[in-house]
């Protein structure tokens, strides 16, 4: 082999251990990135874990003791909830939502609840007995004192307190279960925090609704009843839910027997519970969200089709859709033509949610364009009698002011010399110049300095607005007086200030 053969190897061999260097630096930038993203992402988990975490702040044993404590229901805890009933009725009553919220935080609704969610999660059949017994118990007197109250008070309607108290929705379900899940980490917490069971005994409003289906015990009003105690049951399911999961998470011990075969027994009894009390949960949350989208596509079918259209007069009311029958009641002021009720079902059917609805139109035809023509001739008539009875005030009030204008004139004529200066004139024209008198009056005053010889001197008096300022004052009044001596021609004013 010649020596450049050897030397083309060479160069060869070293541009191939270059390719190789340059990808073992390559590799080994990869791996630092990787190793700075691991321990980034181990950062942030451990950050998020230190954050969200509450499992190591949590108290077992004074949890339960607290929650058993809440659930029995005699002597003051009654009363309690007698007078918080009686609050939150009258509060109700006034359509005043800051008695309501009083009514909310002295009540012990939320005892008995938050102990059927926790007797589930440790299989605690005695305490969900206790519990349910005590809820029962609750409603029963809740119920029996609203109801009371409004039949025996005189002065009761329909507030917007009680009617927002009738129609739960989505809204509803989400503000119950993490209003529940917020009370019951509250409560496992070490130290627990007042203010949070505070804020959730307002939001999750246990009592309104009760007292509402009082109410509508006490009018009759059965649509009330059913709307309140649904919303009630809405409230206390997912309470108990929200506190079932939080206990099972945190993993509180469960309640242990002697007896094995009583053990098996209690657990399925419990578990049998729960299932029970999640099944009307998830039924009714996932009926509340079905009510919801077909209010919502109802009303944004009503506001794109009907209340946009000037050719329809639009009678809304509160029943105007009945999820349950599937129909949409529609009430027209006026006739509605073939066409338009077709171009209505046409476009009611371009909504998914709303297609298996059906449509009924409820048009007045009474009112037919006729009558509606008469009205307006009716109501153009009103206004040209009521312009004519201005126009007649406005004749009278012109000739008043002519008629004291002459009577001002003939006093003046009588109570001052001749050629003498008309005070009408006078103090129209002191009160042009001088835009910040309040009061003006001129007169001529006897005087005697000896006592024996009189002198005849004019004085004016008068009065400033407030807000001048003393300074200003006096050269208004130097000015004032000036002016006085050019029109009545005299030799001194004397300016008196009242």
């Amino acid at each position: 082999m010649s020596d450049e053969s050897k030397f083309d190897f060479s160069e060869e061999e070293q541009e191939q251990q270059q390719l190789i260097n340059k990808d073992k630096a390559v590799e080994e930038k990869k791996e630092a990135v990787r190793k700075d993203a691991h321990g980034l992402f181990a950062s942030i988990k451990t950050f998020l874990s230190e954050l969200l975490d509450f499992r190591e702040d949590t108290d077992r044993d004074a949890t339960i003791i607290a929650i058993k404590a809440d659930i029995p229901f005699k002597g003051a805890t009654a009363w309690i909830l007698v007078c918080s009933i009686f609050v939150a009725s009258i509060g109700l009553n006034a359509n005043s939502t800051a008695v309501v919220i009083g009514a909310m935080l002295i009540s012990p609704l939320m005892g008995p609840i938050l102990g059927i969610g926790m007797s589930l999660a440790i299989n605690d059949i005695d305490t969900l007995r206790k519990s349910l017994i005590n809820l029962a118990t609750m409603i029963i007197l809740s119920l029996l004192t609203a109801f009371l109250f409004f039949w025996l008070f005189p002065l009761s309607e329909d507030t917007s307190e009680l009617l927002g108290r009738t129609r739960p929705d989505i809204r509803d379900v989400l503000i119950a279960f993490f209003g529940g899940l917020a009370l019951i980490i509250a409560r496992t917490k070490k130290g627990t925090i007042a203010s949070v069971i505070f804020g959730v005994a307002i939001a999750t409003a246990l009592m309104p609704p009760l007292c509402t289906a009082g109410y509508g015990l006490a009018k009759g009003n059965w649509a009330f009843f059913g709307g309140a105690m649904y919303l009630f049951t809405i409230n206390t399911i997912f309470i108990a839910l929200a506190t079932f999961l939080v206990l099972r998470v945190l993993r509180f011990p469960m309640l242990k027997y002697a007896n094995s075969a009583k053990r098996k027994f209690i657990s399925r009894i419990a578990t049998l519970t729960a299932i029970v009390v999640m099944i009307p949960a998830i039924w009714t949350f996932l009926t509340v969200l079905q009510e919801s989208k077909y209010k919502r596509e109802f009303d944004s079918f009503v506001k794109n089709n009907i209340e946009n259209n000037s050719n329809l007069w639009y009678d809304r009311r509160d029943n105007d859709l009945d999820p349950d029958k599937k129909i949409i009641n529609l009430h027209f002021n006026g006739d509605v033509s073939d066409e338009m009720v077709s171009s209505l079902q046409n476009d009611k059917d371009k909504y998914e949610d709303l297609m298996d609805f059906e449509l009924i139109i409820n048009a007045n035809k009474t009112r037919s364009a006729d009558r509606l023509t008469q009205s307006l001739d009716r109501a153009y008539t009103d206004l040209d009698r009521k312009d004519n009875v201005i126009d007649g005030l406005q004749k009278q009030i012109t000739e008043l002011e002519i008629n004291i204008t002459n009577l001002n004139k003939l006093v003046e004529s009588k109570n001052t010399e001749k050629n003498a200066v008309s005070f009408s004139s006078l103090s129209r024209d002191a009160k042009i110049r001088f835009g910040d008198l309040e009061f003006f009056g001129y007169a001529k005053m006897l005087e005697s300095k000896d006592f024996i010889n009189i002198d005849t001197v004019t004085v004016a008096n008068v009065r400033w607005k407030v807000s001048v300022k003393d300074s200003v004052v006096l050269v208004r009044e130097r000015a004032l007086q000036k002016w006085l001596k050019e029109e009545l021609k005299v030799d001194t004013v004397f300016i008196r200030r009242n």
